[in-house]
C-alpha cells in the first residue's frame, strides 16, 4: 500500500470540460425536482445552485452536480446538503461529515445546510421510504440571507456548522412524523438524536468524529478490490490538509512512480456495462477531486 500526503494553501481552477448549460428556474423546488444542476434567480440575484441527495460524498454523484456550478460567475455558488438522510430500517442512514462543508469553503462554494420533511413509501420494502422532499420554505429564508451576505464562504459554512444542532432537531422531528405518516420504522431516532446533541453541538467533537468516520472509511476502500476494474498496481492512500482547517482521506485504484518524469502518477479506474467510456458523472467526479488532490 502506498500513502501520500499533502498540504495544499489554494486552489486555482478554470472548468473547460463537460460543462452544461444551465437552466433558469424562479422556483427552487422547481428547480430541484427538474434539475441536479441550475441556475436560481430570487429577489433579483442570481445563484448556481447543485444539491445533494445524500450528504454521504459517494452517492448519487454530488461532486459531478457541483462540478456544473462552477462554471457560474454572476453571483454565489450554492450547494444544498441534508444534514442526515434516513431511508428507513430497510435502507441506508447518513449525516453530513465536516470535511464535507470544508471542501465545499475551499472551492468557494456557499453551503446550505437542510433537511427532509416529506417521503413516500417504498413499495419494494417494507421499512423503507423514497422521493424524500427538502423544506423548500427553510431554504427559500436561507437564499434571502444569502443574498445579503458579503462575507466569504468560509465565514458562511462555519456559521452553518455552529448551527448543526438547531437543524438537526428540525431533521428528527420530521423523520419521526413522515414514521408516523408513512408507517415505515426507521433507525433508531434516540441514538440519532444523542449523536447530534454529544457531536454537533460542539465543532471540534463534530470535526474528530467526522475525521473517525472518514479514516474507517478509506481503509475500508483501499483493502477492497473491484474485480471488474483492472488495475496492475498498488492501490493507495491519499491524506490531505488546507489551510482552512480541511483533512481530506481518499483513496485511488492504482499508485505508481514514473522515475523517468519523476512524478506520482494516481490511476482512477470505473468499470461500464455497455461502453467503452465511464458515465459522465463518473468523470466529472474525478475532475472536481483532481482540482485539490493534484
Amino acid at each position: 500500500m502506498i500513502h501520500l500526503c499533502g498540504t495544499i494553501e489554494g486552489i486555482k481552477y478554470k472548468p473547460k470540460f463537460l460543462l452544461p448549460v444551465l437552466q433558469t428556474y424562479y422556483d427552487l423546488s422547481e428547480g430541484i425536482k427538474h434539475s441536479s444542476s441550475f441556475v436560481y434567480k430570487r429577489s433579483g440575484n442570481e445563484f448556481a445552485v447543485s444539491w445533494w441527495v445524500s450528504p454521504k460524498r459517494t452517492r448519487s454523484y454530488p461532486y459531478a452536480r457541483v462540478y456544473n456550478t462552477l462554471q457560474f460567475s454572476k453571483g454565489k455558488i450554492v450547494t444544498i446538503i441534508p444534514i442526515m438522510k434516513d431511508e428507513g430500517v430497510d435502507g441506508d442512514r447518513d449525516f453530513i461529515q465536516w470535511d464535507t462543508v470544508a471542501l465545499m469553503s475551499l472551492l468557494g462554494v456557499y453551503v446550505i445546510i437542510g433537511y427532509y420533511v416529506k417521503a413516500s413509501k417504498n413499495p419494494k420494502y417494507k421499512n423503507k421510504v423514497t422521493s424524500q422532499e427538502f423544506d423548500y420554505e427553510y431554504l427559500e429564508k436561507k437564499f434571502d440571507e444569502l443574498s445579503n451576505y458579503r462575507s466569504d464562504a468560509l465565514h458562511w459554512n462555519m456559521n452553518e456548522l455552529s448551527n448543526l444542532k438547531q437543524i438537526g432537531e428540525k431533521a428528527l422531528e420530521s423523520y419521526k412524523r413522515i414514521s408516523s405518516e408513512t408507517k415505515v420504522t426507521f433507525h433508531d431516532l434516540a441514538s440519532a438524536r444523542k449523536r447530534i446533541e454529544k457531536v454537533m453541538s460542539d465543532v471540534e467533537a463534530f470535526k474528530n468524529f467526522s475525521r473517525t468516520l472518514s479514516l474507517k472509511a478509506q481503509y475500508r476502500e483501499s483493502i477492497t478490490r473491484q474485480p471488474k476494474e483492472r488495475t496492475y498496481g498498488n492501490k493507495g492512500t491519499i491524506d490531505i490538509k488546507n489551510y482552512l482547517g480541511g483533512f481530506y482521506h481518499f483513496t485511488v485504484d492504482e499508485v505508481f512512480f514514473n522515475s523517468k518524469k519523476n512524478k506520482v502518477c494516481l490511476i482512477e479506474a470505473k468499470n461500464t456495462k455497455n461502453s467503452a467510456l465511464p458515465s459522465e458523472d463518473d468523470i466529472k467526479d474525478g475532475l472536481l477531486k483532481d482540482e485539490y488532490c493534484i
